[in-house]
């Protein structure tokens, strides 16, 4: 399977891009396409659907296929993948609850393929649930499912971030490029690095993605404090403003390696957190150091570890990393970008997300926040 990655400012860039890399006979068959909420992304999908490329796509917080990152860009990997190896599927909330289509999504994929790995792309609003979407795959399709994926972004507003293919698109979306694994081997690791800090606290009161109190103090004075900030030193010109993701909470289990949960939100009037995934009551967090060059060192040590284990090699690499590392790492994600290119030394591309769909070294395939999420793919 060959791949070439592409990018452009504008549709016309791309369309003239494209062209070039289809004048030596290249003839792809599928777009992963990662590009700004503000880009027009039908004129990309029209773009693409004339030369009978099918698209999988979602908006980003920044996108990249190399070290460089790009912002406010569109970037396209094209694969010459065999159509009998992939099926697109898009379905959409509405009135259903996130688990509920996810579960159709994990049905429809037991009959499409055998043995079928999902790699999905989620809108995101206050309804869209990662958590749930991985419980629903795997409650429709059986336990043991391969789950790769991002949530999509819009540039850090938090007002439309979709997931999309040629004629539908929503923040409430869910699309799915269903592989035939025993056609193309898909490996990947959600790794993270970040390092926890202090006492272990409880979450004494919260409701689904918000939480109102650890230790039973509010949630948002615990975090200030903890910052070193007061909220009279916020720009406040509503009741919610961005907290960043300097030191997201580690939501530590018994049974599993902890899991990263960033708080996106403040909520100056209930006191609360909102954050990016679900913590329930009774949880014990910590919080995060926060990071210099050892979380690149973990990153690449597990990619590393990836590619000695189960991906010797690659025709093909994606990447979806969390805003938060974006935001919290700043001219270093460079760097981090660059460690993974070169561990495969494959075509790659890749977007700031707002939540991960993976497996950690020694977890299971879940939903994760502020997390580094590397999917490969070889074909057999």
């Amino acid at each position: 399977m060959k791949a070439k990655s592409i990018k452009g400012k504008s549709p016309e860039e791309i369309k003239t891009t494209l062209a070039e890399n289809l004048s030596d006979g290249f003839k792809p068959t599928l777009a992963i396409v990662f590009l700004s909420f503000k880009q027009d992304l039908d004129a990309i999908c029209k773009i693409l659907d004339n030369k009978g490329i099918q698209i999988f796509g979602a908006t980003s917080s920044g996108e990249f296929i190399s070290s460089e990152i790009e912002e406010g860009s569109i970037t396209i990997m094209l694969l010459d993948m065999n159509p009998s190896y992939f099926k697109l599927l898009f379905l959409e909330a509405g009135d259903s609850s996130d688990f509920e289509i996810a579960k159709q999504l994990g049905e429809k994929g037991k009959k499409i393929f055998v043995n079928p790995a999902f790699i999905i792309l989620s809108g995101w609003s206050n309804e869209m649930d990662g958590e749930e979407i991985i419980k629903g795959i795997e409650d429709g399709f059986g336990e043991g499912a391969t789950i790769f994926g991002g949530m999509a972004g819009d540039d850090l507003t938090l007002t439309g971030p979709k997931a999309f293919t040629l004629g539908k698109s929503s923040i409430t979306g869910l699309i799915a490029l269903i592989i035939d694994e025993d056609k193309v081997e898909i490996s990947g690791v959600a790794t993270c690095g970040w390092k926890p800090i202090g006492i272990t606290k409880t979450i004494t009161k919260s409701s689904g993605n918000i939480v109102y109190t650890i230790d039973d103090k509010p949630a948002l004075d615990l975090v200030m404090k903890y910052l070193g900030l007061t909220l009279d030193e916020q720009p406040l010109t509503n009741t919610v403003f961005n907290l960043g993701a300097y030191y997201p909470l580690q939501l530590e289990r018994e049974d599993a390696p902890s899991v990263m949960r960033t708080a996106m939100l403040g909520n100056a009037e209930d006191r609360s957190l909102v954050c990016a995934g679900n913590i329930s009551e009774g949880s014990k967090v910590r919080f995060s150091l926060p990071p210099d060059f050892d979380v690149i060192d973990t990153v690449e040590s597990e990619c590393k570890e990836l590619k000695d284990e189960q991906a010797q090699d690659a025709d093909a690499v994606i990447m979806f990393s969390c805003v938060s590392r974006y935001l919290s790492l700043g001219i270093m994600t460079s760097e981090e970008i660059d460690r993974v290119i070169k561990i495969w030394n494959a075509p790659m591309i890749g977007f700031f997300s707002y939540g991960e769909y993976g497996k950690s070294k020694r977890g299971k395939h879940e939903f994760h926040n502020n997390t580094c999420c590397v999917v490969v793919l070889k074909e057999k």
